[in-house]
């Protein structure tokens, strides 16, 4: 994994990706031979059409028998290429729709799966990126190339048979044709996909700064960034109209290229016509039924280039959804760790995002059923310090630990049981309330579903009519800020961890009616090693211990009380806090 973003997959990691899904699907081998004969039998039965309407030609010229007979085949000719082709068409889209849900569960079920500080390093922007964007830019491209792509390619080749079975003469057509395709093909394709990988990255990049904004919106408010923030996202925005419009440039050179060697093509078959008719080896009705093939060779072909473009889109977005789960996290086995306790150790811990360091030579105990706050001004660390316990970050230097077990080396069975963390930015999932709560304990009963929502003070429960069958999320009922984190809390003790790590989570509790949040927060650490990032200094009261951050490292530590009276930094912080809730 990079350590910015995910990779891009190499073109034989999309392959062997693409023929894995394809053999995941029941039968495909089969509907792919049967699509094959079916395009075929329908572009050559298309490909009568032209040839049709030349022997009309030289039945007018002679005396006209045989005219309705040929204009009856005509039209079986148009009907049964129509209807091949379509059925081929059907098969064909239907395994590429297929193979693309396959390949999105895939994705999904792998993300899912990443360890979450592998995703935190790369970024939930990249991955938001690929699992939005870039699905649904590959399911166009799909459903938008795949009738082009058969039409073209089964086309061309029977046209060209047909003209080959004409007279061999037209080969002259083919043989000066394609060579210039080749290199306007290579000219494009050794420019698109770099242009188009890039407008990709910056459509990524894009949204990790909408989502940054969107999530940190209340530190944008706090310290007046809405500028700051709006110019960073237009940036990126321009940035990803640059690069797209690089990339459609592409394109108009490619269109360039076509329209030359079109040209070609009509002058050569008209040159070779006038040869073969004047030796007498065509009728005038076989010649026009080889322009009309080559009149009609020119939409697919044109097709077939024009598609590219769309190819290539969708071949970088495939190899970025590849780039994710060519690589599955292997399953982290159980590292041994002993009965559950709630021991928390970080040692000598520091940690940097790139520049300086964010924290530097942490040392942190937490005994079992011991709280300890963290405080400090903003950028002192603390919100890191949390993120590093909870494993969402790995240390550079130094270890934390859990039961004397590092964090990054816990199985998820053996995390789940010790380990939890409660930010201020929680989700409620959409279904049912009962759906939503049984996603910490799967056979949970309504008994203690309902006791946990009694322990965090959840008085709303009362006003639902449906009680536990109350459909909630973003198709339900639009919990306030409160009530959603006093779930979040109720998850919390229906999963029973052993460690909590809470980061700003009760920030809701200086609104109207949310004074149960601090009470709910009080229950969800009683008897278990905690840390509390205190944004708010009267959280850091009720601590056991409070730990004082500055600049990336700790430099007070004792009880509220001995730290007030110390006179130091803490001192300093607490009449500050005191003083502006006079």
């Amino acid at each position: 994994m990079s350590a910015l973003r995910f990779p891009l997959a190499t073109p034989g990691q999309v392959r062997r990706e693409v023929a894995h899904q394809v053999r995941a699907v029941p039968g495909a081998r089969r509907q792919f031979l049967i699509a094959v004969l079916l395009l075929s039998v329908g572009a050559g039965a298309n490909v009568m059409v032209p040839r049709l309407l030349g022997r009309i030609v030289d039945i007018v010229i002679a005396d006209g028998t045989g005219l309705w007979q040929a204009a009856g085949w005509l039209v079986v000719a148009a009907v049964v290429g129509a209807g091949l082709s379509a059925w081929g068409f059907f098969l064909v889209s239907r395994l590429s729709e297929r193979v693309i849900a396959n390949l999105r569960e895939g994705m999904v079920g792998t993300a899912l799966g990443l360890p979450v500080h592998r995703v935190e390093d790369a970024g939930s922007g990249d991955l938001v990126s690929r699992s939005t964007d870039d699905v649904a830019e590959l399911s166009s491209a799909v459903t938008e190339t795949v009738p082009i792509l058969t039409t073209s390619i089964f086309t061309i080749a029977a046209t060209v048979v047909a003209l080959l079975a004409l007279d061999w003469q037209f080969l002259l057509v083919p043989l000066l044709a394609a060579p210039l395709y080749w290199l306007a093909s290579r000219q494009y394709l050794a420019k698109a996909p770099g242009r188009y990988a890039a407008e990709r990255a910056a459509m990524a990049d894009r949204a990790r700064r909408v989502l940054e904004a969107i999530h940190g919106r209340h530190t944008v408010r706090a310290f007046r960034l809405e500028p700051v923030m709006h110019d960073r996202i237009e940036d990126s925005s321009l940035a990803v109209v640059d690069r797209g419009m690089t990339a459609r440039t592409t394109m108009l050179v490619l269109q360039i290229w076509m329209t030359g060697i079109e040209f070609i093509i009509l002058a050569t078959g008209l040159f070779v016509g006038w040869l073969v008719v004047r030796s007498g080896a065509l009728s005038v009705g076989a010649v026009t039924a080889a322009m009309l093939m080559l009149i009609r060779l020119r939409s697919p072909l044109m097709m077939f280039m024009r598609v590219l473009d769309t190819i290539q889109s969708g071949y970088a977005s495939l190899a970025r959804i590849v780039g994710v789960v060519s690589d599955p996290p292997t399953p982290v086995p159980d590292a041994g760790a002993g009965d559950r306790s709630g021991e928390v150790v970080m040692d000598s811990v520091s940690f940097s995002y790139g520049g300086g360091w964010a924290v530097r030579e942490v040392d942190l105990r937490i005994r079992p059923g011991e709280t300890v706050a963290l405080v400090g001004a903003s950028g002192a660390g603390k919100t890191t310090v949390a993120a590093l316990l909870a494993g969402l970050r790995v240390p550079e230097e130094g270890s934390v630990t859990v039961d004397g077990v590092e964090v990054s080396s816990l199985s998820d069975a053996e995390r789940v049981a010790r380990l939890a963390m409660v930010s201020q930015d929680v989700h409620v999932f959409s279904g049912t309330l009962r759906e939503d709560l049984t996603l910490a304990v799967p056979g949970a009963t309504d008994e203690q579903l309902l006791d946990a929502l009694r322990r965090v003070h959840a008085d709303w429960f009362d006003e639902l009519a449906d009680g536990l069958d109350t459909e909630v999320g973003a198709r339900g009922l639009q919990l306030e800020p409160v009530a959603a984190q006093q779930l979040a809390l109720a998850r919390i003790l229906l999963l029973d961890p052993a460690v909590v790590v809470m980061d700003e989570a009760t920030a809701e509790a200086g609104t109207a009616g949310a004074g149960a949040l601090e009470d709910a927060a009080d229950e969800v650490t009683r008897g278990r090693a905690a840390l509390v990032v205190a944004h708010r200094l009267d959280q850091a009261a009720r601590a056991d211990r409070v730990m004082v951050m500055e600049a990336g490292r700790i430099v007070e530590e004792g009880p509220h009380d001995e730290l007030v009276a110390a006179g130091g930094r803490y001192t300093e912080l607490w009449t500050a806090w005191s003083r502006g809730r006079v």
